[in-house]
Protein backbone atom coordinates (compact mmCIF):
# COMPACT_ATOMS: atom_id res chain seq x y z
CA UNK A 1 0.00 0.00 0.00
CA UNK A 2 1.40 3.75 -1.10
CA UNK A 3 2.07 5.53 1.73
CA UNK A 4 2.50 8.91 0.47
CA UNK A 5 -0.47 10.60 0.82
CA UNK A 6 -2.36 13.69 -0.57
CA UNK A 7 -1.29 15.55 2.64
CA UNK A 8 2.35 15.55 1.72
CA UNK A 9 2.56 15.90 -2.03
CA UNK A 10 -0.90 17.98 -2.72
CA UNK A 11 -1.85 18.06 -6.47
CA UNK A 12 -3.43 21.60 -7.77
CA UNK A 13 -6.88 19.92 -7.56
CA UNK A 14 -8.16 18.23 -4.20
CA UNK A 15 -11.98 16.69 -4.17
CA UNK A 16 -13.15 15.40 -1.29
CA UNK A 17 -16.15 13.06 -1.53
CA UNK A 18 -17.76 9.70 0.03
CA UNK A 19 -20.95 8.99 1.98
CA UNK A 20 -22.73 11.55 3.83
CA UNK A 21 -21.47 12.08 7.38
CA UNK A 22 -18.10 10.72 6.61
CA UNK A 23 -16.28 13.70 7.39
CA UNK A 24 -15.72 15.15 4.11
CA UNK A 25 -15.96 18.96 5.21
CA UNK A 26 -13.62 18.40 8.38
CA UNK A 27 -10.77 17.05 6.46
CA UNK A 28 -11.26 19.83 3.82
CA UNK A 29 -11.01 21.95 6.22
CA UNK A 30 -7.92 20.74 8.15
CA UNK A 31 -6.40 20.14 5.06
CA UNK A 32 -7.02 23.27 3.38
CA UNK A 33 -5.57 25.33 7.20
CA UNK A 34 -2.85 22.62 7.04
CA UNK A 35 -1.42 23.80 3.61
CA UNK A 36 -2.56 27.36 4.28
CA UNK A 37 -0.32 27.50 7.52
CA UNK A 38 2.25 26.22 5.29
CA UNK A 39 2.77 29.05 3.37
CA UNK A 40 0.42 27.72 0.33
CA UNK A 41 -2.58 30.24 -0.84
CA UNK A 42 -5.43 28.00 -0.73
CA UNK A 43 -8.96 27.85 -2.01
CA UNK A 44 -11.22 25.68 -0.19
CA UNK A 45 -14.53 25.57 -1.84
CA UNK A 46 -18.23 24.08 -1.17
CA UNK A 47 -20.27 22.56 -3.94
CA UNK A 48 -22.52 20.98 -1.47
CA UNK A 49 -26.30 22.69 -2.05
CA UNK A 50 -26.23 21.65 1.78
CA UNK A 51 -22.87 23.62 2.73
CA UNK A 52 -21.58 23.79 6.30
CA UNK A 53 -18.45 25.67 5.83
CA UNK A 54 -19.44 28.94 6.79
CA UNK A 55 -20.61 27.19 10.56
CA UNK A 56 -17.50 25.23 10.79
CA UNK A 57 -14.56 28.05 9.78
CA UNK A 58 -16.81 30.78 11.99
CA UNK A 59 -17.43 33.15 8.62
CA UNK A 60 -19.98 34.14 6.03
CA UNK A 61 -19.37 32.85 2.87
CA UNK A 62 -20.36 34.15 -0.23
CA UNK A 63 -19.97 32.76 -4.24
CA UNK A 64 -16.76 34.71 -4.24
CA UNK A 65 -13.45 34.01 -2.18
CA UNK A 66 -13.74 35.18 1.02
CA UNK A 67 -10.97 35.07 3.39
CA UNK A 68 -10.69 32.85 6.77
CA UNK A 69 -10.07 35.09 9.63
CA UNK A 70 -7.28 33.64 11.73
CA UNK A 71 -5.88 31.54 8.60
CA UNK A 72 -3.45 33.23 6.80
CA UNK A 73 -3.27 32.30 3.24
CA UNK A 74 -6.78 30.56 3.16
CA UNK A 75 -9.85 32.19 1.57
CA UNK A 76 -13.39 30.25 0.86
CA UNK A 77 -16.49 30.56 -0.82
CA UNK A 78 -19.52 28.39 -1.14
CA UNK A 79 -21.03 28.01 -4.56
CA UNK A 80 -24.56 28.88 -4.03
CA UNK A 81 -26.71 27.11 -6.39
CA UNK A 82 -29.66 29.54 -6.52
CA UNK A 83 -27.70 32.74 -6.82
CA UNK A 84 -25.54 31.30 -9.44
CA UNK A 85 -28.88 29.86 -11.72
CA UNK A 86 -30.35 34.23 -11.19
CA UNK A 87 -26.69 34.89 -12.47
CA UNK A 88 -26.87 32.17 -15.41
CA UNK A 89 -30.68 32.77 -16.34
CA UNK A 90 -30.23 37.42 -16.88
CA UNK A 91 -26.72 35.82 -19.06
CA UNK A 92 -29.29 33.33 -21.33
CA UNK A 93 -32.22 35.84 -21.18
CA UNK A 94 -30.47 39.65 -21.41
CA UNK A 95 -29.89 38.90 -25.40
CA UNK A 96 -33.54 38.67 -26.01
CA UNK A 97 -35.14 41.35 -23.92
CA UNK A 98 -35.45 43.81 -26.82
CA UNK A 99 -36.18 40.92 -29.35
CA UNK A 100 -38.55 38.78 -28.18
CA UNK A 101 -42.18 39.23 -26.90
CA UNK A 102 -43.20 39.49 -23.28
CA UNK A 103 -44.88 36.57 -23.86
CA UNK A 104 -41.59 34.67 -25.72
CA UNK A 105 -39.92 36.08 -22.72
CA UNK A 106 -42.38 34.56 -19.79
CA UNK A 107 -41.80 30.66 -21.90
CA UNK A 108 -38.18 30.78 -21.37
CA UNK A 109 -38.03 32.37 -17.50
CA UNK A 110 -40.31 29.04 -17.44
CA UNK A 111 -37.59 26.95 -19.04
CA UNK A 112 -35.25 28.13 -16.80
CA UNK A 113 -37.20 27.60 -13.36
CA UNK A 114 -36.06 24.14 -13.26
CA UNK A 115 -33.63 22.56 -10.75
CA UNK A 116 -31.62 21.23 -14.02
CA UNK A 117 -31.13 24.99 -14.74
CA UNK A 118 -29.83 24.94 -10.58
CA UNK A 119 -27.50 21.98 -11.36
CA UNK A 120 -26.03 22.97 -14.60
CA UNK A 121 -25.44 26.94 -13.39
CA UNK A 122 -23.63 25.51 -10.06
CA UNK A 123 -21.58 23.69 -12.27
CA UNK A 124 -20.19 26.46 -14.47
CA UNK A 125 -19.07 28.19 -11.51
CA UNK A 126 -17.44 25.07 -10.84
CA UNK A 127 -15.80 24.59 -13.92
CA UNK A 128 -14.35 28.40 -13.67
CA UNK A 129 -12.32 27.13 -11.30
CA UNK A 130 -11.17 23.82 -12.71
CA UNK A 131 -10.71 25.64 -16.33
CA UNK A 132 -8.87 28.71 -15.13
CA UNK A 133 -5.33 28.93 -15.08
CA UNK A 134 -2.64 30.40 -12.52
CA UNK A 135 -3.65 34.11 -13.58
CA UNK A 136 -7.09 33.81 -13.17
CA UNK A 137 -7.20 31.47 -10.41
CA UNK A 138 -4.60 32.65 -8.36
CA UNK A 139 -4.31 29.88 -5.57
CA UNK A 140 -1.47 27.06 -5.12
CA UNK A 141 -4.05 24.57 -4.19
CA UNK A 142 -8.23 24.46 -4.71
CA UNK A 143 -9.91 21.71 -2.68
CA UNK A 144 -13.70 21.01 -3.41
CA UNK A 145 -15.40 20.01 -0.75
CA UNK A 146 -18.34 17.90 -2.55
CA UNK A 147 -22.13 16.90 -1.59
CA UNK A 148 -22.47 13.05 -0.71
CA UNK A 149 -21.35 10.64 -3.45
CA UNK A 150 -24.49 10.29 -5.48
CA UNK A 151 -24.96 13.66 -5.92
CA UNK A 152 -20.91 14.21 -6.80
CA UNK A 153 -20.69 11.50 -9.44
CA UNK A 154 -23.37 13.55 -11.34
CA UNK A 155 -21.69 16.77 -10.63
CA UNK A 156 -18.22 15.19 -12.01
CA UNK A 157 -20.31 13.43 -15.10
CA UNK A 158 -21.57 16.92 -15.87
CA UNK A 159 -18.80 17.85 -18.20
CA UNK A 160 -18.60 15.05 -20.41
CA UNK A 161 -22.63 15.37 -20.42
CA UNK A 162 -22.85 18.33 -21.44
CA UNK A 163 -19.58 18.51 -23.91
CA UNK A 164 -21.15 15.79 -26.19
CA UNK A 165 -24.48 17.38 -25.60
CA UNK A 166 -23.43 20.62 -26.94
CA UNK A 167 -20.72 19.27 -29.68
CA UNK A 168 -23.68 16.50 -31.14
CA UNK A 169 -26.78 19.13 -31.19
CA UNK A 170 -27.61 21.32 -34.34
CA UNK A 171 -30.52 23.33 -33.09
CA UNK A 172 -30.36 26.36 -30.72
CA UNK A 173 -33.02 25.34 -27.63
CA UNK A 174 -33.58 22.93 -25.28
CA UNK A 175 -34.96 22.16 -21.71
CA UNK A 176 -32.13 24.99 -20.65
CA UNK A 177 -33.90 27.86 -23.21
CA UNK A 178 -31.64 28.92 -26.34
CA UNK A 179 -28.40 26.98 -26.34
CA UNK A 180 -26.50 31.01 -26.94
CA UNK A 181 -25.78 31.00 -22.53
CA UNK A 182 -23.94 27.56 -22.89
CA UNK A 183 -22.53 27.73 -26.09
CA UNK A 184 -20.05 30.10 -24.81
CA UNK A 185 -19.10 27.24 -22.36
CA UNK A 186 -18.05 25.09 -24.55
CA UNK A 187 -14.19 25.38 -24.48
CA UNK A 188 -14.74 25.76 -20.38
CA UNK A 189 -16.57 22.64 -20.35
CA UNK A 190 -13.72 20.97 -22.37
CA UNK A 191 -11.20 22.48 -20.20
CA UNK A 192 -12.64 20.98 -16.90
CA UNK A 193 -12.89 17.47 -18.51
CA UNK A 194 -9.40 17.91 -19.48
CA UNK A 195 -8.48 18.60 -15.63
CA UNK A 196 -10.58 16.46 -13.89
CA UNK A 197 -8.69 13.67 -16.07
CA UNK A 198 -5.18 14.69 -15.61
CA UNK A 199 -3.65 12.92 -12.66
CA UNK A 200 -0.71 15.11 -12.35
CA UNK A 201 -3.44 18.02 -11.89
CA UNK A 202 -6.43 16.59 -9.91
CA UNK A 203 -6.57 14.05 -6.58
CA UNK A 204 -10.13 12.78 -5.45
CA UNK A 205 -9.68 12.01 -1.93
CA UNK A 206 -12.63 9.43 -1.52
CA UNK A 207 -13.16 9.94 2.66
CA UNK A 208 -15.05 7.11 4.56
CA UNK A 209 -15.34 5.88 7.71
CA UNK A 210 -14.26 1.81 9.04
CA UNK A 211 -18.12 0.60 8.57
CA UNK A 212 -18.87 -1.52 5.93
CA UNK A 213 -21.64 0.34 4.28
CA UNK A 214 -19.53 3.55 3.73
CA UNK A 215 -16.72 1.30 2.52
CA UNK A 216 -19.11 -0.69 -0.10
CA UNK A 217 -20.06 2.99 -1.20
CA UNK A 218 -16.30 4.59 -1.63
CA UNK A 219 -15.63 1.41 -3.38
CA UNK A 220 -18.34 1.56 -6.15
CA UNK A 221 -17.24 5.10 -6.09
CA UNK A 222 -13.94 4.89 -7.08
CA UNK A 223 -15.40 2.03 -9.89
CA UNK A 224 -17.43 4.99 -11.37
CA UNK A 225 -14.79 7.66 -11.07
CA UNK A 226 -12.14 5.19 -13.13
CA UNK A 227 -15.00 4.68 -15.78
CA UNK A 228 -14.89 8.61 -16.61
CA UNK A 229 -11.58 8.72 -16.57
CA UNK A 230 -11.06 10.16 -13.15
CA UNK A 231 -8.20 7.77 -11.98
CA UNK A 232 -5.82 9.48 -9.83
CA UNK A 233 -7.59 8.43 -6.39
CA UNK A 234 -6.39 8.06 -2.68
CA UNK A 235 -8.56 6.75 0.65
CA UNK A 236 -8.99 8.21 3.30
CA UNK A 237 -10.48 6.49 6.65
CA UNK A 238 -11.95 9.02 9.31
CA UNK A 239 -13.40 8.39 12.36
CA UNK A 240 -11.05 5.26 13.59
CA UNK A 241 -11.68 4.36 16.89
CA UNK A 242 -9.82 2.07 19.62
CA UNK A 243 -11.40 1.69 22.92
CA UNK A 244 -9.72 2.09 26.08
CA UNK A 245 -12.34 0.75 28.75
CA UNK A 246 -12.72 -2.92 27.47
CA UNK A 247 -15.11 -3.64 30.01
CA UNK A 248 -17.38 -1.15 28.00
CA UNK A 249 -19.77 -2.81 26.08
CA UNK A 250 -20.37 -0.16 23.53
CA UNK A 251 -16.55 1.05 23.04
CA UNK A 252 -15.80 -2.75 22.36
CA UNK A 253 -18.43 -2.94 19.76
CA UNK A 254 -17.68 -0.09 18.43
CA UNK A 255 -13.88 -1.01 17.90
CA UNK A 256 -14.86 -4.39 16.82
CA UNK A 257 -17.19 -3.01 14.04
CA UNK A 258 -14.30 -1.05 12.70
CA UNK A 259 -11.51 -3.47 13.09
CA UNK A 260 -14.09 -5.92 10.57
CA UNK A 261 -14.73 -3.66 8.16
CA UNK A 262 -11.14 -2.71 7.80
CA UNK A 263 -10.36 -5.95 7.90
CA UNK A 264 -12.44 -6.45 4.96
CA UNK A 265 -11.38 -3.40 2.76
CA UNK A 266 -12.46 -3.99 -1.13
CA UNK A 267 -8.87 -5.41 -3.26
CA UNK A 268 -9.21 -1.96 -5.37
CA UNK A 269 -9.03 -0.03 -2.44
CA UNK A 270 -5.60 -1.42 -1.05
CA UNK A 271 -4.47 -0.35 -3.63
CA UNK A 272 -4.71 3.51 -2.95
CA UNK A 273 -2.75 5.58 -0.90
CA UNK A 274 -4.27 5.76 2.34
CA UNK A 275 -4.72 8.16 4.94
CA UNK A 276 -6.22 6.61 9.00
CA UNK A 277 -7.71 9.52 11.29
CA UNK A 278 -8.27 8.33 14.58
CA UNK A 279 -12.04 8.90 15.90
CA UNK A 280 -11.84 12.73 17.81
CA UNK A 281 -13.57 13.42 21.14
CA UNK A 282 -14.72 16.85 19.94
CA UNK A 283 -16.86 18.46 17.46
CA UNK A 284 -15.21 19.39 13.71
CA UNK A 285 -16.49 23.15 14.51
CA UNK A 286 -14.25 26.11 15.18
CA UNK A 287 -10.32 26.43 14.01
CA UNK A 288 -9.06 25.12 16.80
CA UNK A 289 -10.83 21.72 16.55
CA UNK A 290 -10.09 22.09 13.07
CA UNK A 291 -6.56 22.27 13.38
CA UNK A 292 -6.21 19.24 15.43
CA UNK A 293 -8.08 17.28 13.71
CA UNK A 294 -4.94 16.00 11.79
CA UNK A 295 -2.72 16.58 14.67
CA UNK A 296 -2.77 13.76 17.60
CA UNK A 297 -0.79 15.88 19.99
CA UNK A 298 -3.35 19.29 19.41
CA UNK A 299 -6.12 16.60 19.52
CA UNK A 300 -5.09 15.73 23.37
CA UNK A 301 -4.93 18.72 24.26
CA UNK A 302 -8.55 19.34 23.13
CA UNK A 303 -9.61 16.49 25.12
CA UNK A 304 -10.45 16.64 28.94
CA UNK A 305 -12.43 14.25 31.78
CA UNK A 306 -16.19 14.60 30.97
CA UNK A 307 -18.60 14.52 34.04
CA UNK A 308 -20.82 11.20 33.97
CA UNK A 309 -24.00 12.39 32.51
CA UNK A 310 -27.73 11.07 32.68
CA UNK A 311 -28.99 9.27 30.03
CA UNK A 312 -32.03 12.04 27.92
CA UNK A 313 -35.16 11.31 28.52
CA UNK A 314 -36.75 11.23 25.15
CA UNK A 315 -39.51 8.59 23.84
CA UNK A 316 -38.61 5.79 21.58
CA UNK A 317 -39.37 5.26 17.87
CA UNK A 318 -42.27 3.19 18.53
CA UNK A 319 -44.25 6.12 19.89
CA UNK A 320 -43.81 8.29 16.62
CA UNK A 321 -44.72 4.68 14.55
CA UNK A 322 -47.69 4.51 17.05
CA UNK A 323 -48.64 8.05 15.30
CA UNK A 324 -48.07 7.05 12.08
CA UNK A 325 -49.63 3.64 11.60
CA UNK A 326 -53.28 5.40 12.70
CA UNK A 327 -54.89 6.06 9.42
CA UNK A 328 -53.87 3.11 8.03
CA UNK A 329 -51.97 4.65 5.38
CA UNK A 330 -49.95 7.97 4.13
CA UNK A 331 -46.33 9.16 3.00
CA UNK A 332 -43.58 8.69 5.48
CA UNK A 333 -40.49 10.55 4.02
CA UNK A 334 -37.36 10.37 6.01
CA UNK A 335 -35.01 13.46 5.49
CA UNK A 336 -31.51 14.58 6.67
CA UNK A 337 -27.83 15.27 6.20
CA UNK A 338 -26.21 12.21 4.68
CA UNK A 339 -24.86 10.07 7.06
CA UNK A 340 -27.32 10.18 10.44
CA UNK A 341 -28.86 6.53 9.37
CA UNK A 342 -32.04 7.96 7.39
CA UNK A 343 -31.90 4.18 5.64
CA UNK A 344 -32.14 2.76 8.63
CA UNK A 345 -35.00 4.73 10.37
CA UNK A 346 -36.78 4.39 7.15
CA UNK A 347 -36.49 0.28 6.81
CA UNK A 348 -37.04 0.34 10.25
CA UNK A 349 -40.74 1.74 10.14
CA UNK A 350 -41.28 0.96 7.25
CA UNK A 351 -40.98 -2.83 8.50
CA UNK A 352 -42.69 -2.27 11.42
CA UNK A 353 -45.94 -1.22 9.36
CA UNK A 354 -45.62 -3.87 7.52
CA UNK A 355 -45.66 -6.36 10.39
CA UNK A 356 -49.01 -4.55 12.09
CA UNK A 357 -50.63 -5.86 8.45
CA UNK A 358 -50.23 -2.97 6.41
CA UNK A 359 -49.56 -3.01 3.13
CA UNK A 360 -46.00 -1.20 2.51
CA UNK A 361 -43.49 0.37 -0.05
CA UNK A 362 -40.32 1.31 0.96
CA UNK A 363 -38.59 3.08 -1.62
CA UNK A 364 -35.48 5.62 -2.04
CA UNK A 365 -34.20 9.08 -3.94
CA UNK A 366 -30.88 8.73 -2.71
CA UNK A 367 -28.65 7.87 -5.70
CA UNK A 368 -26.47 5.44 -3.32
CA UNK A 369 -29.56 3.41 -2.51
CA UNK A 370 -28.91 1.09 0.44
CA UNK A 371 -31.98 0.15 1.65
CA UNK A 372 -32.24 -3.31 -0.33
CA UNK A 373 -28.68 -3.88 1.84
CA UNK A 374 -30.09 -2.50 5.07
CA UNK A 375 -33.32 -5.05 5.03
CA UNK A 376 -31.19 -7.69 3.75
CA UNK A 377 -34.16 -10.12 4.11
CA UNK A 378 -38.19 -10.40 3.16
CA UNK A 379 -40.68 -9.45 5.25
CA UNK A 380 -44.87 -9.95 4.61
CA UNK A 381 -46.64 -6.86 3.35
CA UNK A 382 -43.56 -5.04 2.43
CA UNK A 383 -42.15 -4.27 -1.33
CA UNK A 384 -38.92 -2.39 -1.68
CA UNK A 385 -37.68 -0.35 -5.09
CA UNK A 386 -35.60 2.68 -6.06
CA UNK A 387 -35.87 5.37 -8.22
CA UNK A 388 -32.94 4.83 -10.21
CA UNK A 389 -32.06 8.02 -12.99
CA UNK A 390 -30.53 5.99 -15.23
CA UNK A 391 -33.40 3.37 -15.86
CA UNK A 392 -36.22 6.17 -14.91
CA UNK A 393 -34.70 8.48 -17.83
CA UNK A 394 -34.91 5.83 -20.69
CA UNK A 395 -38.28 4.57 -19.54
CA UNK A 396 -39.07 8.16 -19.96
CA UNK A 397 -37.48 9.66 -23.47
CA UNK A 398 -38.57 5.91 -24.53
CA UNK A 399 -42.65 6.77 -23.50
CA UNK A 400 -42.02 10.56 -24.80
CA UNK A 401 -40.81 9.64 -28.53
CA UNK A 402 -43.88 6.55 -28.32
CA UNK A 403 -46.62 9.52 -27.57
CA UNK A 404 -45.08 12.83 -28.86
CA UNK A 405 -42.90 11.65 -31.58
CA UNK A 406 -45.70 9.38 -33.00
CA UNK A 407 -47.39 13.35 -34.44
CA UNK A 408 -44.19 14.46 -36.05
CA UNK A 409 -42.59 13.93 -39.22
CA UNK A 410 -38.92 12.64 -39.18
CA UNK A 411 -37.30 15.92 -38.87
CA UNK A 412 -39.52 16.52 -36.16
CA UNK A 413 -38.43 13.42 -34.42
CA UNK A 414 -35.27 14.10 -35.17
CA UNK A 415 -35.04 17.38 -32.88
CA UNK A 416 -37.46 16.34 -30.34
CA UNK A 417 -34.71 12.96 -29.89
CA UNK A 418 -32.17 15.72 -30.02
CA UNK A 419 -33.54 17.64 -27.22
CA UNK A 420 -34.18 14.52 -25.23
CA UNK A 421 -30.69 13.69 -24.84
CA UNK A 422 -30.31 16.83 -22.71
CA UNK A 423 -28.76 16.00 -19.09
CA UNK A 424 -31.81 17.71 -17.80
CA UNK A 425 -34.45 15.17 -18.51
CA UNK A 426 -32.91 12.94 -15.70
CA UNK A 427 -34.73 15.55 -13.61
CA UNK A 428 -37.88 15.07 -15.14
CA UNK A 429 -37.89 11.24 -14.70
CA UNK A 430 -36.91 10.80 -11.34
CA UNK A 431 -39.58 13.83 -10.30
CA UNK A 432 -42.54 11.54 -12.66
CA UNK A 433 -41.41 8.57 -10.41
CA UNK A 434 -41.39 10.35 -7.57
CA UNK A 435 -44.76 11.52 -8.13
CA UNK A 436 -46.60 8.08 -8.82
CA UNK A 437 -44.90 7.02 -5.68
CA UNK A 438 -46.30 9.80 -3.68
CA UNK A 439 -49.76 8.60 -4.93
CA UNK A 440 -49.69 5.79 -4.08
CA UNK A 441 -50.05 6.60 -0.38
CA UNK A 442 -54.00 7.16 -0.55
CA UNK A 443 -54.38 3.44 0.19
CA UNK A 444 -51.14 2.25 1.11
CA UNK A 445 -48.08 2.78 3.02
CA UNK A 446 -45.18 4.61 1.25
CA UNK A 447 -41.98 5.21 3.11
CA UNK A 448 -39.77 6.94 1.18
CA UNK A 449 -35.98 7.13 2.14
CA UNK A 450 -34.59 10.40 0.72
CA UNK A 451 -31.19 11.56 -0.54
CA UNK A 452 -28.98 13.78 1.16
CA UNK A 453 -30.43 17.08 2.14
CA UNK A 454 -28.98 19.12 -0.47
CA UNK A 455 -30.18 16.94 -3.09
CA UNK A 456 -33.54 16.37 -1.70
CA UNK A 457 -33.96 19.74 -1.69
CA UNK A 458 -33.57 20.14 -5.49
CA UNK A 459 -36.20 17.58 -6.07
CA UNK A 460 -38.54 19.68 -3.81
CA UNK A 461 -37.56 22.53 -5.91
CA UNK A 462 -38.82 20.04 -9.53
CA UNK A 463 -41.81 19.77 -7.09
CA UNK A 464 -42.43 23.27 -6.59
CA UNK A 465 -41.93 24.55 -10.34
CA UNK A 466 -44.18 22.08 -11.60
CA UNK A 467 -46.85 23.02 -8.47
CA UNK A 468 -46.64 27.05 -10.26
CA UNK A 469 -47.24 25.82 -13.88
CA UNK A 470 -50.33 23.31 -13.09
CA UNK A 471 -51.72 26.06 -10.36
CA UNK A 472 -51.37 29.19 -12.25
CA UNK A 473 -50.99 32.95 -10.37
CA UNK A 474 -54.46 34.25 -12.04
CA UNK A 475 -57.92 33.55 -10.38
CA UNK A 476 -59.12 31.92 -13.73
CA UNK A 477 -55.83 29.04 -13.37
CA UNK A 478 -56.63 28.49 -9.33
CA UNK A 479 -60.44 28.17 -10.21
CA UNK A 480 -59.67 25.50 -12.47
CA UNK A 481 -56.94 23.37 -10.78
CA UNK A 482 -59.81 22.86 -7.76
CA UNK A 483 -60.00 19.21 -8.58
CA UNK A 484 -56.36 18.96 -9.24
CA UNK A 485 -54.01 17.51 -6.31
CA UNK A 486 -49.99 18.30 -7.15
CA UNK A 487 -47.22 15.98 -5.43
CA UNK A 488 -46.35 19.63 -3.53
CA UNK A 489 -50.12 20.10 -2.27
CA UNK A 490 -49.87 16.08 -0.95
CA UNK A 491 -46.81 16.97 0.92
CA UNK A 492 -48.35 19.64 2.76
CA UNK A 493 -50.99 18.07 3.86
CA UNK A 494 -50.38 16.73 7.10
CA UNK A 495 -52.92 14.07 7.43
CA UNK A 496 -51.59 12.41 3.92
CA UNK A 497 -47.68 12.85 4.88
CA UNK A 498 -45.90 12.47 7.65
CA UNK A 499 -41.71 14.13 7.72
CA UNK A 500 -39.38 13.26 9.85
CA UNK A 501 -35.91 14.87 9.93
CA UNK A 502 -33.43 12.32 11.29
CA UNK A 503 -30.31 13.62 12.80
CA UNK A 504 -27.14 12.63 14.97
CA UNK A 505 -26.71 14.64 18.57
CA UNK A 506 -24.05 17.22 17.00
CA UNK A 507 -23.47 20.14 15.73
CA UNK A 508 -23.45 20.29 12.34
CA UNK A 509 -26.06 17.25 11.61
CA UNK A 510 -28.52 18.82 13.92
CA UNK A 511 -27.90 22.67 12.23
CA UNK A 512 -28.59 21.24 8.99
CA UNK A 513 -31.64 19.62 9.97
CA UNK A 514 -33.21 23.42 11.65
CA UNK A 515 -31.96 24.60 7.78
CA UNK A 516 -34.00 22.33 6.54
CA UNK A 517 -36.93 22.49 8.26
CA UNK A 518 -36.93 25.70 8.14
CA UNK A 519 -36.53 25.53 4.03
CA UNK A 520 -39.62 22.84 4.28
CA UNK A 521 -41.37 25.69 6.05
CA UNK A 522 -40.86 28.30 3.54
CA UNK A 523 -42.43 25.92 1.08
CA UNK A 524 -45.32 25.55 3.47
CA UNK A 525 -44.51 21.47 4.55
CA UNK A 526 -44.82 20.92 7.84
CA UNK A 527 -41.77 18.27 9.57
CA UNK A 528 -43.87 15.75 11.58
CA UNK A 529 -41.22 14.95 13.70
CA UNK A 530 -37.15 14.49 14.29
CA UNK A 531 -35.32 11.09 15.31
CA UNK A 532 -32.09 12.28 17.18
CA UNK A 533 -30.49 8.62 15.82
CA UNK A 534 -27.77 6.39 17.14
CA UNK A 535 -27.15 8.44 19.98
CA UNK A 536 -24.23 7.16 22.62
CA UNK A 537 -26.16 9.04 25.28
CA UNK A 538 -28.98 6.90 24.84
CA UNK A 539 -26.63 3.91 24.48
CA UNK A 540 -24.61 4.79 27.82
CA UNK A 541 -20.78 4.34 27.92
CA UNK A 542 -17.46 4.81 30.43
CA UNK A 543 -14.94 5.13 27.68
CA UNK A 544 -13.16 8.37 28.36
CA UNK A 545 -13.38 9.65 24.64
CA UNK A 546 -17.16 8.21 23.88
CA UNK A 547 -17.99 9.79 27.42
CA UNK A 548 -16.67 13.42 26.04
CA UNK A 549 -18.88 12.70 22.56
CA UNK A 550 -21.91 12.30 24.97
CA UNK A 551 -21.40 15.46 27.24
CA UNK A 552 -21.39 17.52 23.85
CA UNK A 553 -24.50 15.16 22.38
CA UNK A 554 -26.68 15.71 25.38
CA UNK A 555 -25.65 19.76 24.85
CA UNK A 556 -27.84 19.02 20.89
CA UNK A 557 -29.66 16.69 22.57
CA UNK A 558 -31.70 19.76 24.62
CA UNK A 559 -31.04 22.39 21.66
CA UNK A 560 -33.43 19.79 19.92
CA UNK A 561 -35.92 19.23 22.38
CA UNK A 562 -36.00 23.05 23.23
CA UNK A 563 -35.77 24.76 19.45
CA UNK A 564 -36.39 22.58 16.97
CA UNK A 565 -38.50 19.92 17.44
CA UNK A 566 -42.55 19.32 17.88
CA UNK A 567 -42.09 15.51 18.49
CA UNK A 568 -38.81 14.24 19.25
CA UNK A 569 -37.64 10.03 19.60
CA UNK A 570 -34.42 9.01 20.22
CA UNK A 571 -32.82 5.86 19.29
CA UNK A 572 -29.11 4.58 20.97
CA UNK A 573 -26.25 3.24 19.38
CA UNK A 574 -26.94 -0.31 18.70
CA UNK A 575 -24.19 -2.76 19.70
CA UNK A 576 -25.68 -4.56 17.13
CA UNK A 577 -25.57 -3.49 13.48
CA UNK A 578 -29.57 -2.82 12.90
CA UNK A 579 -29.35 -4.95 9.74
CA UNK A 580 -32.23 -7.52 8.70
CA UNK A 581 -35.15 -7.49 9.49
CA UNK A 582 -35.43 -8.98 13.11
CA UNK A 583 -32.98 -6.19 14.21
CA UNK A 584 -35.19 -3.60 12.34
CA UNK A 585 -37.94 -4.74 14.35
CA UNK A 586 -36.51 -4.67 17.43
CA UNK A 587 -35.08 -1.09 16.87
CA UNK A 588 -38.45 0.09 15.91
CA UNK A 589 -39.84 -1.08 19.23
CA UNK A 590 -37.41 0.54 21.26
CA UNK A 591 -35.77 -3.71 22.15
CA UNK A 592 -32.26 -3.48 20.35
Amino acid sequence: MPTTTFLDQPSRFLFFTGKGGVGKTALACATAIRLADAGKRILLVSTDPASNLDEMLGVTLSNRPTAVPGVEYLWALNIDPEQAADEYRERVISPYRDVWTAAQLVELREQLSGACTVEIAAFDEFAELLAGDQASVPFDHVLFDTAPTGHTLRLLSLPRAWTGFLQSTTEGASCLGPHSGLKMQEARFAAAVEALADGARTTVVLVTRPDHAALREVERTSGELDAIGIKNQQLAINAVFKATEPADRVAAALEERGRSALQALPARLLGLPQLRVPLRAFNMVGLLALRAFLDDHAAAALSYVAPAGAKPSLPPLSSLIDEIAVPGHGLVMVMGKGGVGKTTIAASIAAELASRGHQVHLSTTDPAAHVAATLDGQVENLTISRIDPVAETKAYVDRVMRTRGAKLDEAGKALLAEDLRSPCYAEVAVFTAFSKLVSQAHSSFVVLDTAPTGHTLLLLDTMGSYHRQMVGTDAEAQHASVHMITPLMRLRDPDYTKILLVALAETTPVSEAAHLQADLRRAKIEPFAWVINSSLAAAGTIDPCLEQRVTAELEQIENVRVHHARRVAIVPWLVDEPVGPARLLALARGKA
